[in-house]
């Protein structure tokens, strides 16, 4: 009886420490205050725990540490536009232009947010309450606000897991690979898919790397589908809600979210998200975090309807967003 009161705790308490337990590994400064990013952070959490002193900096990184990087030349993303246009469904100012539209496919409805802007600088993450940690959650439509974003969707849900790489407005987070195929925004605004097995977080930053999320798995890689028919990941083995993000062209990204598990919408398989992907023009395209995670959310406005049961339209509270802002 008393191992298996003990065996009873255990499990109780991993099971809390994976999925409720919060833990703050770091405090990183709001894209919206007008710095780059987390300039004021000093350490940087490993995979493992353990942290690392780091120069601090402000404004845009020095790069001698290797752990931040930046190639871009210093601009003006920090300032407010004096001007923009916001509509129901499109927002344009001098910078960036956001337009949303509504598809139904294999019945399910599916949210576009097509995307331009002059610099990558304006296709930028966060964090929920601006923390890098474990379970450190908020809903989407919270964080976008936090950090007044255009438009924002659900990032990869990177503190539900101990591994993947992560590295966010050019700053490295987590080194520890777990094998997982990953997207890279490099500075540039480019977009490549790799494996964590063939290439370091560390080589990663040092070869410019903006934004590096490792869900997965990839769905159109150098223009061709790159999921089979059958093909699924483990954390959503029907068709669901789904949340990617692909590029079309310099300075042009697409960000699509599907409804699912409802009468009214049924949901996508990862070929079916790969194909509509595929039909958009995306030249790559990536896998997110989905099911009750998928949210879109527009000028403050919630655009789909998230559900993680099927039976109410709520927001599940996430770990970091994507999003386009100033």
């Amino acid at each position: 009886m008393i191992t298996a009161a003990v065996l009873i705790a255990f499990t109780g308490y991993a099971l809390m420490d994976t999925f409720v337990i919060e833990r703050s590994y770091e405090h990183v400064q709001s894209s919206a205050t007008g710095t780059e990013s987390a300039a004021s952070a000093t350490r940087i959490t490993m995979g493992d725990g353990t942290e690392t002193d780091e120069e601090e900096v402000s404004g845009e990184y020095s790069g001698k540490t290797g752990r931040h990087r930046h190639d871009t030349e210093e601009t003006s993303a920090s300032e407010t536009s004096s001007s923009s246009v916001t509509a129901e469904n499109s927002y344009e100012d001098e910078n960036m232009s956001v337009q949303i539209r509504e598809y139904e496919v294999n019945n399910t409805a599916v949210y576009v947010a097509d995307i331009q802007v002059s610099s990558p600088e304006y296709l930028k993450t966060a964090f929920a309450q601006n923390t890098y940690g474990k379970n450190v959650k908020a809903a989407t439509s919270d964080i976008a606000e936090e950090n007044d974003a255009v438009l924002a969707i659900n990032g990869d849900f990177y503190g539900a897991r101990n591994a993947g790489y992560v590295i966010r407005n050019g700053v490295l987070y987590r080194d520890t690979g777990a094998g997982n195929e990953d997207l890279v925004i490099y500075a540039d605004g480019s977009m490549e898919i790799i494996s964590e097995d063939d290439v370091s977080a560390e080589e990663l930053l040092e070869n410019g790397a903006w934004q590096v999320f490792s869900f997965g798995p990839a769905l159109i890689t150098d223009g061709t589908v790159s999921v089979s028919e059958g093909e699924e990941v483990g954390q959503a083995m029907a068709s669901n809600p789904r949340t990617a993000i692909g590029i079309l062209g310099e300075g042009h990204y697409v960000m699509v979210v599907s409804d699912g598990r409802s009468e009214e919408s049924e949901g996508l398989t990862l070929y079916e998200l790969a194909q509509f992907m595929d039909s958009l023009g995306a030249e790559t395209a990536y896998n997110l975090d989905g099911g009750g995670s998928s949210t879109m959310v527009f000028n403050g406005e919630l655009i789909n309807h998230p559900t993680t049961s099927g039976n109410s339209v709520k927001e599940r509270s996430v770990s970091d967003i994507v999003y386009i802002g100033s």
